[in-house]
This record gives structure tokens, C-alpha cells and sequence, in this order.
């Protein structure tokens, strides 16, 4: 046999991106089989809305545990189980395919912990800053569900490869956010057709912002990096 003609024609994905996504693909299984009756009995339609219930991030409990002093590890946990719990397939379906395609990229340049850092950094800071601007703002935010703002994080991380490329290649390092761009468009338009009037987007910016300025700390000589750019200027 020919040298290359026993490789998969898929390519591999890294370990950490399968612990990130797998949690996602069984939870779907489960309701899934729940769906059809395979799994509890006639209680088995329901098991979406009770892992919803049980693993959706709302802000109110987070306020109200400051307000008070407390900390409850149970409510507290929320904040990172709501990225692998989704309202349809649908949702569940665009989360996980985000994140094996960004994940393998970001992975190929990060280390294993340094992508989880990623993908949980930017679900607690996009959390908690949606928690911050509904507070200040007033705005009726709706718990959290999804993973969404933790992919967000990983387009920020491929933005500032992306970004850290441009650079080096002396290239206009705006065209980095061309993906975040045409993100919040499709997002936008995805809003005005089918009437998704909540304001989860806040928390998917902030993962973003979160991912891209994480990779800063969490690429060896990212901060001297930026800091170099910025005297050239």
C-alpha cells in the first residue's frame, strides 16, 4: 500500500477538545432517548427541562449570594455547567460543531489546559459580566444556557493568532475580527427572522473578550508581544 493511503481521511482531534465536547454529545443522547421513552418512562420527555432547571446559570442567584454574603458551591456550580446543557438540538448541534472546528485550530497552538482555561474562563467571564451590565443596566436577563459564550472565547483566541499573524506578516491586523464580524451579522439577522429578542449576546461578547485577552497570559510571550507592537506605535 502506498505511503498515506491508510490514514484517516479525517483528521485527528486533540483529547481536550473531545473532554470539552463529549459532555455535550451524551447529554444530547439522554435527551434524546428520553424523548422517545427509552429513558424515564413517561418522565423521559422531561429530562431537558429539568437539566435546564438544574444546570441554567441565573444571575439572580449570583446577586443574591453577594447581597448576602453566602456561597453555595450547588448554585455556584452553575456557572460552569450551563455551557453543556442547550435548549434544542439545534442550539446543541451549532455549539458542538463550533467548538470541534475552532477547538482543533486553538488547540494546535495551545497547550491542553490552556484551552479549557479558554472555553471555562470565557463561560464564567461572560457570565458574570452579563450579570454586571443586566445589574447596572437594568435589563431583563434571562439565565444562561448554552455554550455559546465558551465558543465565543475560542473565536477570541483564533482572532488573536490570527491577529499575532498579521502582525508579523505587517498586514492590516483589523482583518483579524473579520470573524467576529460576520458572527454578530449572522447573529443579527438569525435575531430579526426567527425573533430572539434576549440578550444573551452580552455574555457571548464578553466571552470573546474574555477568550482574546486571555491568550495574552496564556501564550508564552503574548504580553511582550502586545507590548512590543505597542512602542513600535
Amino acid at each position: 500500500m502506498r505511503p498515506g493511503y491508510d490514514e484517516s481521511p479525517i483528521n485527528a482531534l486533540p483529547p481536550v477538545v473531545w473532554a470539552v465536547v463529549l459532555p455535550m454529545i451524551a447529554t444530547e443522547a439522554v435527551f434524546g432517548l428520553g424523548a422517545v421513552g427509552m429513558i424515564g418512562g413517561a418522565q423521559g420527555i422531561g429530562l431537558r427541562l429539568n437539566a435546564l432547571q438544574m444546570a441554567a446559570y441565573f444571575p439572580d442567584f449570583t446577586l443574591r449570594m453577594l447581597e448576602f454574603g453566602i456561597f453555595d458551591p450547588r448554585q455556584s456550580l452553575r456557572i460552569l455547567t450551563y455551557s453543556f446543557v442547550h435548549g434544542s438540538v439545534t442550539h446543541a448541534l451549532f455549539v458542538i460543531v463550533f467548538t470541534l472546528a475552532l477547538g482543533k485550530m486553538v488547540a494546535e497552538q495551545f497547550r491542553p489546559w490552556a484551552l479549557l482555561a479558554l472555553f471555562f474562563g470565557a463561560a464564567v467571564g461572560g457570565a458574570l459580566f452579563y450579570t454586571l451590565v443586566g445589574t447596572v443596566t437594568g435589563l431583563p436577563v434571562n439565565p444562561l444556557i448554552g455554550g455559546f459564550p465558551a465558543v465565543y472565547g475560542l473565536v477570541g483566541a483564533f482572532t488573536f493568532l490570527l491577529w499575532v499573524r498579521l502582525g508579523i506578516e505587517n498586514a492590516n491586523r483589523m482583518r483579524a475580527f473579520s470573524l467576529i464580524g460576520m458572527l454578530l451579522l449572522f447573529q443579527l439577522v438569525f435575531g430579526l427572522i426567527f425573533g430572539n429578542s434576549g440578550y444573551d449576546w452580552i455574555a457571548e461578547i464578553a466571552g470573546f473578550g474574555v477568550g482574546f485577552l486571555l491568550c495574552f497570559v496564556l501564550v508564552p510571550g503574548g504580553w511582550q508581544r502586545a507590548l512590543n507592537t505597542i512602542r513600535r506605535r
